[in-house]
């Protein structure tokens, strides 16, 4: 096997690529812009829709609401509007409009209730809050109107405090962004990677016999598993771009989608070992999904009928993918032995800075020889005229 033949099939597969404009914008450029437009929309839409502006000060609708609540709903920056329980209705139908915030009704001797009940002995005095949960404006003034009330009830009988001055949550912001990526970066990448795949490789193999210049080439001195490995180093070259451009643009959305761009931005809290062991990953199952989907393309007379025998690795891939948001990283290396699998296990791990160097070595290694089993199917199919120029 020579280099020079497989250097020549990789330098063809990369000028007929990189020359035409068309698939160029496609399956780079597009994807990543795309991606990046769609999810800062998104971000933006959501963040608008479920938010109230910093300056925001509801005002509350108070049947028989007492002179103490008054005092401390002005404290707390809300306006206190009395009406009588006659208005009270009209009042609920205004918050079901989303014209209106909330109705706060009050017993009508609130503060001597509250004074003669005795915890344990009889039935406690009741407030009822009524607001619409689909208005941010009114979920916002219910939120902070029962903080108020929960803060004046523990006033009252305070038995004791729970962290009182004290930051108990030890979880650092690496940590929150880790958990926040290994969940759902994975799967991403592994739709980007396989769309990436999906959008070269079938057009290289089946487009070929499509067209008929699959014909030429296998009549030429160069080895049939030259040309094999030749396709499938160049295609997953190419495909890597591709999951490149759609990851970049994922990574620079992801802080207007969650809407957290403190947590979001802490990609800087991993280290150039854990890139390269990422990177490591990702390229090993390129290389991997490129030659599965070229061997399934290898079987297929057309473009779209190498799409179809595709869609069922496709759908597999999405299925392992979301394993990510659900479960541990595996500790036993058994696990990394599963293709694709392995590769979502991994970079999660990676991802929630848990990877252990063992765990990344077996999966590229069993990533690597899978495609090269793929590299040889495809060069016995490449042998095979029944299947390379079946009609």
């Amino acid at each position: 096997m020579k280099k020079s033949n497989i250097g020549a099939i990789i330098r063809k597969e990369f000028n007929r690529f990189f020359t035409d404009r068309r698939l160029v914008m496609t399956a780079i450029i597009l994807p990543g812009l795309m991606i990046y437009l769609l999810y800062s929309f998104m971000g933006s839409a959501m963040s608008n829709m479920y938010s109230v502006e910093d300056d925001f000060a509801p005002t509350v609708y108070a049947v028989n609401a007492p002179d103490s609540i008054a005092a401390l709903a002005q404290e707390a920056g809300m306006t206190l509007t009395d009406v009588s329980p006659q208005e009270a209705e009209g009042v609920r139908a205004q918050i079901v409009d989303k014209q209106a915030e909330l109705l706060a009704v009050f017993p009508a001797d609130f503060d001597a209730q509250v004074a003669a009940y005795a915890p344990g002995a009889g039935e406690a005095p009741n407030i009822e809050l009524y607001y619409n949960s689909t208005d941010a404006d009114s979920a916002e003034a219910y939120a902070m109107f029962t903080a108020m009330l929960d803060g004046y009830e523990s006033s009252l009988v305070n038995k004791f405090d729970v962290n009182r001055g004290v930051s108990a949550d030890l979880a650092s912001e690496r940590d929150t962004a880790g958990q926040i990526f290994s969940s759902m970066l994975p799967l991403l990448m592994m739709v980007f990677l396989f769309s990436g795949c999906m959008a070269i490789a079938p057009e290289s193999i089946a487009g070929e016999k499509e067209r008929g210049s699959i014909a030429t080439l296998l009549v030429t001195p160069l080895g049939r598993g030259e040309l094999a490995m030749g396709k499938v180093i160049s295609l997953g070259c190419i495909s890597l771009l591709s999951g490149a451009s759609s990851f970049l643009g994922t990574m620079l959305s992801l802080p207007k989608l969650m809407g957290a761009g403190d947590v979001a931005l802490e990609a800087a809290a991993y280290g150039a070992g854990d890139y390269a062991a990422l990177f490591a990953v990702i390229a090993s199952t390129v290389l991997l999904l490129t030659g599965m989907i070229a061997v399934l393309s290898a079987f297929a007379k057309t473009v779209k009928e190498a799409s179809m025998l595709v869609m069922p690795l496709m759908i597999v891939s999405m299925l392992v993918g979301v394993t990510s948001m659900f479960g541990d990283v595996h500790a036993q290396l058994g696990w990394y032995c599963i293709p694709l699998y392995n590769s979502v296990q991994c970079m999660s791990g990676v991802l929630a800075f848990s990877a252990s160097a063992a765990a990344v070595g077996v999966t590229v290694a069993v990533n690597l020889a899978l495609a090269a089993c793929m590299t040889l199917i495809l060069r016995r199919l490449f042998n095979s005229e029944s299947v390379m120029f079946s009609r």
